[in-house]
């Protein structure tokens, strides 16, 4: 009986790894089989950082992908073009920027082939990411909110005017921010984004500024309700602030501020989870 149990779940979830041409490449992406009797499920993309994958991402995110099963959710991991992605950022050296890859058409390519393959919804598109991943989740929200009802950028901040080589369409989206407060990648004041040696990615904002930007983009003013949340883990020097815009009628911007937090995740929340709970809030 165990061993059938186990066999049928590795039925439901076994892993698929596909791919569509974009302009003369083969991009790919990967998820695990959906569950079954999924009725016009939500689709969220799981970005990874500059020079991983999306194999390697789902390792990350396993506690969401599990939860997303039960949820009328179906996950998909992404590859960047050759491990980075062509992001906003007019100085990254990266192929994928330097060959100006059509991100847009990758992902609008994956939105048609799992609304044509499991009948997603179109209207229920999410993207979560971590640092380049990140990244690429400001991207979809300032150049296609048409097609994402909400993003979450993981240590990730908007470049900085002289270095955003993206057209904003200037329309708000429901937008989560998740900084932590001794970054020395993404510095969570703002500066030059250094990923070792003499890699730059240029400069990018203050997480205040990005926050600021997304909560004005929605037509806030004043300050965001703060909450401070409960500390699980006082072993691992994070604390994390909750800051909020919230009002009916307008798309919710959140920012997660973990003091203490480097270019990691923090212990007290599991990131990708809080991202999927985010996501559902702007389904009610």
């Amino acid at each position: 009986m165990l061993l059938l149990a186990a066999f049928t779940n590795s039925l439901q979830a076994q892993l698929i790894s596909d791919s569509i041409q974009i302009e003369g490449n083969y991009r790919t992406f990967h998820f695990n089989t959906p569950a079954q009797n999924l009725k016009r499920p939500s689709l969220v993309f799981v970005m990874h950082g500059s020079g991983g994958n999306g194999k390697g991402m789902m390792n990350a995110a396993t506690r969401m992908d599990q939860q997303a099963r039960t949820e009328n959710t179906i996950v998909v991991y992404p590859d960047g073009y050759k491990r980075y992605w062509n992001e906003c950022r007019k100085a990254s050296p990266a192929l994928a920027n330097v060959e100006n890859v059509n991100e847009q058409a990758f992902f609008d390519g994956m939105i048609k082939y799992f609304t044509k393959q499991y009948r997603v919804d179109p209207k229920q598109v999410f993207a979560v990411g971590t640092s380049g991943g990140g990244h690429m989740a400001y991207k979809l929200a300032l150049t296609m909110p048409d097609r994402f009802r909400a993003i979450t950028a993981i240590i990730a901040n908007l470049p900085d005017i002289t270095n955003l080589d993206c057209t904003p369409a200037g329309k708000p989206v429901p937008v989560m921010i998740i900084n932590g407060t001794l970054d020395s990648v993404n510095p969570y004041n703002g500066g030059a984004v250094n990923l070792g040696g003499n890699v730059t990615m240029g400069e990018v904002r203050s997480t205040d500024r990005t926050l600021a930007y997304w909560a004005g983009l929605a037509g806030y003013q004043g300050q965001p309700q703060k909450e401070s949340l409960p500390d699980v883990d006082p072993n691992d020097g994070k604390t994390i602030e909750r800051y909020t815009y919230k009002q009916k009628g307008k798309p919710e911007v959140v920012l997660l501020k973990v003091i203490g937090g480097k270019h990691d995740y923090p212990n007290d929340v599991d990131v990708h989870q809080e991202a999927l709970r985010f996501f559902k809030r702007q389904l009610q």
